[in-house]
């Protein structure tokens, strides 16, 4: 049975086999104690037919109703047919053996006699007292041999609940030996020869008996152990190879994110091409690096680092015309090279084969179609580079391309930003003190004139002209100083605006008050800087032409950003000319607005002061935030 069946079809029959033997028992005990259920409701029955044996005598005996007299009869009658045909819906049945059968005779005799009896004739009460006496005699012999029979039935099913309990017993031993023999037995092989296995005896083999599940499985793991010590005597050597590819990566990696990491934070370019040299030098593992910058047309090489060469070499190649050498190779031919330096066949300058190398590795430092530079790598010894090695290179020199290029874009804005800062600083001395000088120098030449002509008058006059100048250019350089000095804060422009009125209130000794309404989105700090100075601006327009006793500052932060100064000095007709100072002061405020998108108005009546609006758009755009960016002052 092992050899010819599979582990399935031995549990399928185990299991059937079980499962047929213990529903056959289980059959037959319900068969046996629903005749004992039947035999039990016939000695019911039975036992009724006594008790209406003796109503049936009382009735004779009191002579009083011959209709109830027959309905026991008939009902007498029915229990005897009842017992003689059963009732399976009960269930009630007399359980037939040969005494029962005989007995179940002789009371239906004896019935026939007394029910022919007591109907048609008058028995005297002693005679049917003694006729009922002998007749429940018969009924108690038939009961008798009823439950003669129900106690050998009782004792049949004892019989077979014993023969259950011997099968359920029988068929857990079976079943447990089964699996033994079928399941647990096969896998015990099999993890032993686990076991052995992983103690490392590769030559560990299964016994295979059977043709089931576990005999596949046992002689698939002698395929695989076979295997397996096959390839045994060469996994260590290529375990070794691995992992020793996985650390070059590994330390390749580590390598370039080291370098990528010192050059995102090198100074300057003379820091960042030293450092360079020695990272590159380190991980390449070479005797000397040389680090060159290329001009614009690729014209020449300028050497700006190097480490591990000798000082005269460094010295003479400071300045390395294009395609002098075998270092400084034109942008058209721009690629990784390794050159072999051979005695027989000098470079033209042979300064490398004078120091001693063999080889070099020409790594050109390109961004896009441009080439930045060049990193020369020079090897005492005869070197070649595989593909790996070559992509690390070319990576170290991207990103020292990248790095150039980001220190030149950092010079160019921080330039920019210089020249912006010093065109506004130029707009804001023309605007201002430069007007007040030009004044000044009208009023020297009046007081020359005046000396001249000996006019004391005059001289008294110009030299007022001129100390109200003075004093007007010593203001102007003053609130120059405090518009340059005034910071905004990063999430609200209103302490930066208060901190402004305090100072104007201060040098003029006018009541200032800021009124703040609504709730929006913080400006953006270049934007605070361009409304602090048009704020700023239009203070300034105040103290020098309103003569006004009070000034107001309205914000409103909803739905865009409204800022309002409002005085009560003596205003304009905005039809009429107004003084060049104003005009100028206008002007600025209007560009400062421009930069940032928004828009001002000026309203004025003659007597009854001027309100100059700056109204921000409720989205600025970001072409409009991006014009601000540069105008910091």
């Amino acid at each position: 049975m092992q050899g010819r069946w599979t582990l399935a079809a031995k549990l399928y029959a185990s299991g059937i086999t079980f499962l047929v033997l213990a529903m056959t028992s289980i059959g037959l005990t319900l068969w046996v104690t629903w005749n004992l259920e039947g035999g039990a409701a016939a000695v019911n029955e039975a036992g009724r037919m006594r008790m209406q044996t003796y109503r049936l005598t009382l009735e004779l005996a009191n002579r009083t109703d011959t209709a109830e007299t027959k309905a026991l009869v008939r009902t007498f009658d029915e229990s005897l047919a009842l017992l003689r045909s059963g009732d399976p819906s009960r269930p009630l049945f007399v359980p037939w053996s040969a005494a029962s059968r005989e007995r179940f005779q002789r009371v239906s005799e004896r019935w026939t006699v007394l029910r022919e009896r007591w109907l048609t004739t008058q028995p005297s009460r002693a005679e049917a007292a003694r006729d009922a006496a002998a007749f429940v005699g018969l009924v108690d012999e038939l009961v008798a041999a009823i439950e003669g029979q129900i106690a050998r039935w009782t004792a049949i099913l004892h019989l077979f609940q014993l023969a259950m309990l011997a099968l359920a017993i029988a068929g857990a031993v079976i079943m447990l030996y089964a699996g033994y023999l079928f399941v647990l037995n096969p896998l015990a092989r099999l993890k032993r020869g686990l076991t052995s296995m992983q103690q490392g005896d590769l030559s560990t083999r299964v016994v295979v008996d059977s043709n089931d599940e576990f005999g596949e499985l046992s002689a698939g793991f002698n395929e695989m152990a076979q295997t397996l010590e096959t390839l045994y005597g060469s996994l260590e050597d290529k375990v070794r190879e691995k992992t020793a590819r996985l650390e070059v990566k590994r330390q390749r990696l580590a390598d370039l994110y080291e370098v990528s990491a010192f050059l995102a934070r090198a100074p300057s370019l003379d820091a960042l091409a030293r450092g360079f040299a020695r990272q590159v030098r380190r991980v390449a593992k070479a005797d000397g690096v040389a680090v060159r910058w290329s001009d614009e047309g690729n014209q020449r090489y300028l050497l700006l680092a190097t480490d591990g060469l000798p000082p005269a070499f460094a010295d003479v190649e400071s300045c390395l015309e294009t395609g002098a050498c075998h270092c400084g190779q034109p942008r058209a031919q721009a690629a990784i090279r390794t050159i072999p330096i051979h005695a027989q066949r000098p470079a033209p300058l042979d300064h490398c084969r004078q120091a001693g190398y063999r080889t070099l590795v020409s790594v050109p430092v390109r961004l896009h179609d441009r080439v930045l530079g060049e990193v020369d790598l020079f090897f005492a010894t005869d070197v070649s580079l595989d593909d790996e090695e070559r992509d690390l290179l070319d990576t170290l020199a991207s990103h020292m391309a990248s790095a150039m290029e980001s220190l030149r874009a950092s010079a160019l804005e921080r330039e920019a930003a210089v020249a912006q800062e010093r065109g506004l600083l130029a707009q804001e001395l023309h605007d201002s003190i430069a007007q007040s000088l030009a004044f000044l120098k009208i009023q020297v030449q009046l007081l020359r004139d005046a000396v001249r002509r000996q006019d004391s008058a005059a001289m008294e006059r110009v030299i007022g002209e001129l100390d109200a100048g003075v004093l007007e250019s010593y203001a102007d350089v003053r609130e120059l100083l405090v518009h340059f000095r005034t910071r905004t804060n990063e999430e609200d422009i209103e302490p930066a605006l208060r901190t402004t009125l305090s100072k104007f209130e201060h040098q003029t000794g006018l009541a200032v008050r800021l009124e703040t309404e609504g709730h929006g989105v913080a400006l953006a700090p270049d934007i605070q800087v361009q409304v602090l100075h048009i704020v700023q601006e239009a203070l300034s327009n105040v103290r020098k032409h309103a003569s006004a006793h009070h000034v107001v500052l309205r914000v409103s932060r909803e739905p865009g950003w409204r800022f309002e100064v409002q005085d009560d000095g003596e205003g304009f007709e905005a039809g009429t000319p107004i003084g060049d100072e104003t005009h100028v002061g206008l002007r600025i405020m209007e560009e400062r607005a421009q930069r940032i998108g928004a828009r001002v108005r000026v309203a004025s009546t003659p007597g009854q002061g001027c309100t100059v609006v700056l109204e921000l758009p409720a989205n600025p755009s970001p072409e409009s935030a991006e014009q601000a960016v540069g105008a910091l002052t």
